[in-house]
């Protein structure tokens, strides 16, 4: 490793905290088992290990904080296991909701922002071209690396702390700008200019993109320009759960791709895929686990929904109420935004259940008995069952909100006709 005089001094623990040592230790060894021989000094961090997954995670943070660390970039909090405005949405256990709740409080001690939120992107976090960042969580990932064209891997528990508190990330993956030219075309050319602006679209290319381009980074070329923040999110979030994508280059959309020679780097591709129609509907079709019939629920907003998706939703419901509860996952920005004029009350009034700071695929609060829960999300529709045993059931936004109001799947085929 060749290490900066300051990072050396850091790692003796000649200078810093205990905290700040541990961090360093960590991001060190980290680079050395990667391969990179240095670290890169890094502007922001997104920290996803603020979830519970079990004590050890906690009593690390809280080790870390009572040793004096700070983050010292920018950092935010992607979404806990609670949500501390309604504890009691959340059923855990008496002990693991306390061993959360320490863990999302051992975050603030170190100086983290308390966004808790998987789309820091819409909440102010919005990384320059070019700059070096150490997010966590799959979706602020990819959208990070395609749409911002800041330069992230995907970093996990306990090493995105370590990355804030140091301001240090080791200096490879697509840090590196030899590793960020795309080597797979994904050509969309031949689909109909109609459907390939609906919404619904882009979740569903995106889990297409996550199964043919596994980690491979890869260019869309012939996708329309004007893309909506929420459309790329879709995109971003579900090609990083079916696959391990964390940069999609979008000819004429990401800053790194003007055109499709300058997203290859001057290069020819290894390969090319021609997207069908009959691609785009298979994979829409493998979003769904159970046939068409009653549902139990409707889980919106993963990653979390916009002030425009919940504008949007009480457009589409135009004042009839839900038969079945319809959670509205989304972050606290979002919820000022939707509180000044008093959406949120009117989204209650018609059986939205608002879920903040946490979302319903990580924690248990969808019903207790599995049911089938209907979404209008790749990335919820990927994780349902294996995390909450219940059968999602995919479709646009407009067929949520009918199947809601409606207590079984109602079907609009004309978007896909």
């Amino acid at each position: 490793m060749i290490l900066t005089e300051h990072e050396k001094s850091i790692l003796v623990g000649a200078s810093g905290t205990g905290g700040d040592q541990m961090a360093m230790e960590v991001v060190a060894e980290a680079a050395r088992m990667l391969g990179a021989d240095r670290l890169v000094k890094i502007h922001s961090s997104h920290i996803d290990g603020c979830l519970y997954h079990g004590d050890s995670g906690a009593l690390y943070c809280e080790k870390l904080a009572a040793q004096g660390a700070r983050v010292k970039v920018p950092a935010t909090t992607n979404v806990g296991a609670l949500n501390l405005l309604k504890p009691d949405q959340c059923r855990l256990p008496a002990t693991q909701r306390k061993m959360a709740s320490r863990l999302m409080i051992a975050h603030g001690k170190m100086g983290c922002a308390p966004s808790w939120t998987c789309a820091p992107y819409q909440a102010g976090a919005r990384p320059a071209l070019g700059q070096q960042v150490a997010w966590g969580e799959s979706n602020a990932v990819a959208f990070a690396n395609t749409v911002l064209g800041a330069r992230t891997n995907r970093y996990g528990d306990f090493l995105d702390i370590a990355c804030a508190i140091s301001a240090r990330a080791p200096l490879y993956g697509l840090h590196k700008s030899e590793n960020r030219h795309a080597r797979l075309v994904l050509d969309v050319c031949e689909l109909a200019p109609r459907l390939v602006r609906q919404d619904v679209f882009y979740p569903v290319l995106g889990a297409l993109i996550g199964r043919i381009a596994g980690e491979t980074v890869c260019v869309i070329d012939g996708m329309p320009q004007g893309a909506t923040d929420d459309q790329l999110k879709a995109l971003c979030a579900a090609a990083a759960s079916t696959g391990a994508v964390a940069l999609i280059h979008i000819v004429g959309v990401t800053p790194e791709a003007p055109d499709l020679d300058t997203a290859l780097g001057g290069r020819a591709p290894e390969s090319t895929v021609r997207i069908t129609r009959d691609m785009v509907i298979s994979a829409r079709d493998t979003l769904s686990l159970t046939a068409d019939g009653q549902i139990d629920s409707v889980a919106l907003g993963s990653p979390h929904f916009s002030d425009a998706e919940c504008r949007e939703l009480l457009r589409l419901a135009n004042g009839v109420k839900f038969k079945v509860p319809v959670y509205i996952c989304l972050g606290r920005h979002t919820l000022a935004e939707i509180e000044d004029d008093g959406a949120d009350k009117a989204l209650e009034d018609l059986g939205g259940v608002l879920v903040v700071d946490t979302c319903v695929v990580v924690t248990p609060i969808l019903p207790s008995k599995p049911g089938v829960m209907m979404t209008n999300s790749a990335k919820f529709a990927h994780y349902a069952t294996g995390n909450t045993g219940h059968l999602p059931v995919f479709g646009t936004l407009s067929e949520c909100v009918a199947s809601a109001q409606a207590g079984r799947v109602v079907r609009d085929q004309t978007v896909w006709s």
